[in-house]
């Protein structure tokens, strides 16, 4: 076991884990998330290094060791709290509003930034699942916050 290779890996993936924690287990929980997940990995590094996406599998692990048994989604926090960019005030009220699987697809996408692929194996689902929550939550957004779809960027 290569602790550098760990090390590395861990400060890698260890933000972008928590980052896409957030939004189902809040700030605390995702920290908790996240500990949980790496110290997975740090117990099963040779095979969790040969991986093809190795984020994906720890959110899983991630997410089945702090599952919370019928207990509500903890409210996402303000961007400022969480140190995410300044956004459209507006946007969290209405992200808490999406079903949980368009608000966690939508989140991981374009919150954090991960591909259609890597949420498809993180949540277990196909990626044209992933893109049709994208898809869904991007258009109940536009209609919630007044959002023309062509607007120039």
């Amino acid at each position: 076991m290569s602790a550098e290779g760990f090390d590395a890996f861990a400060e890698i993936v260890g933000p972008r884990l928590q980052r896409g924690f957030v939004v189902c287990r809040g700030i605390d929980g995702a920290a908790d998330a996240t500990a949980e997940a790496l110290a997975y990995a740090w117990q099963h590094w040779s095979r969790i290094e040969q991986m093809d996406n190795p984020a994906g599998y720890l959110y899983l692990v991630g997410l089945s060791r702090t599952r919370r048994r019928r207990r509500p989604l903890p409210p996402l926090p303000e961007p400022s709290s969480f140190e995410l960019p300044d956004v459209e005030p507006k946007l969290v009220p209405a992200l808490r509003r999406l079903p949980e699987s368009q608000r966690i697809a939508v989140w991981l996408v374009h919150g954090c930034g991960w591909s259609y692929a890597d949420v498809a194996v993180a949540l277990g689902i196909g990626a044209s699942t992933v893109g049709t929550h994208v898809s869904r939550a991007l258009a109940a957004l536009r209609v919630e916050l007044g959002v023309d779809e062509h607007v120039e960027r």
